[in-house]
């Protein structure tokens, strides 16, 4: 792993958006893998001021998203389709053919996840995966216990997945109870990761992923200690309980 420690959360967004930028130009046609939530929102933002200052072009970039809730349409404005195309895609000049997310509203989830995951396997997988992690260690949607040979399927959201997400939704009881995600072979097999860690209330994880030489699907995110190309983004807050 190679690990950059920063100041703060605007320090990790800029970080990963410069990580982001270089990709996209040293690929003649890249594929990014995106995340959702709280994490990621400083890096898509200075993603579009790149964008708006002529830096960087999303024409020929193609992207495929980590997961999405079951049950709710793309329209609506807690799914993570809705999300992407406010935080980001909306504001910039990419393909919307281009631009893949698992529909949790289809109907048939099972087909909707083997429609996914060839559609990764199609793009000759992703160049650069971006993560976050959950305070119980998962990613993606990927909970504890969750087999590290999984493919893109539905998932049962933890307790505290839910109750992390609840601040997005008018009630808790709103947090939809299941999600579709790539799994963890999925994203095992990108390129390139970039794991995105800020705040306090990630300490304990960043000290069990980086401290803890176990490796467990008790606590997914630990099988990243195994990608050949993984760049870890932490800063000050999320690494106060590291040994120095």
């Amino acid at each position: 792993m190679n690990i950059v420690r920063v100041k703060d959360y605007q320090d990790m967004s800029r970080h990963a958006c410069q990580r982001i930028i270089a990709t996209i130009k040293e690929q003649a046609n890249p594929v990014l893998g995106l995340a959702t939530g709280s994490t990621p929102e400083g890096m898509y933002q200075c993603l579009i001021e790149a964008f708006n200052k002529g830096e960087v072009s999303f024409r020929d970039v193609s992207t495929f998203n980590l997961d999405e809730y079951v049950g709710l349409a793309p329209s609506d404005p807690n799914s993570y389709n809705y999300f992407m195309q406010d935080k980001l895609f909306s504001h910039i000049d990419i393909d919307q053919s281009q631009v893949h997310l698992p529909n949790g509203n289809t109907g048939d989830n099972q087909q909707e996840c083997k429609d996914y995951e060839a559609s990764v396997h199609q793009a000759n997988e992703i160049d650069l995966q971006v993560l976050g992690i959950g305070l119980n260690g998962h990613i993606g949607f990927n909970e504890p216990g969750t087999p590290f040979s999984s493919r893109t399927h539905v998932v049962e959201l933890d307790a505290s997945t839910r109750e992390a997400n609840a601040r997005f939704f008018e009630k808790k009881e709103d947090v939809p109870t299941h999600a579709i995600t790539m799994g963890i072979a999925t994203i095992m097999d990108s390129k390139e990761i970039l794991l995105l860690i800020s705040g306090e209330k990630k300490a304990e994880a960043v000290k069990r992923l980086l401290e803890n030489d176990e490796i467990s699907e008790d606590f997914p995110a630990s099988i990243l200690r195994k990608h050949d190309n993984i760049t870890v983004i932490i800063d000050e807050a999320a690494g106060s309980l590291l040994a120095d």
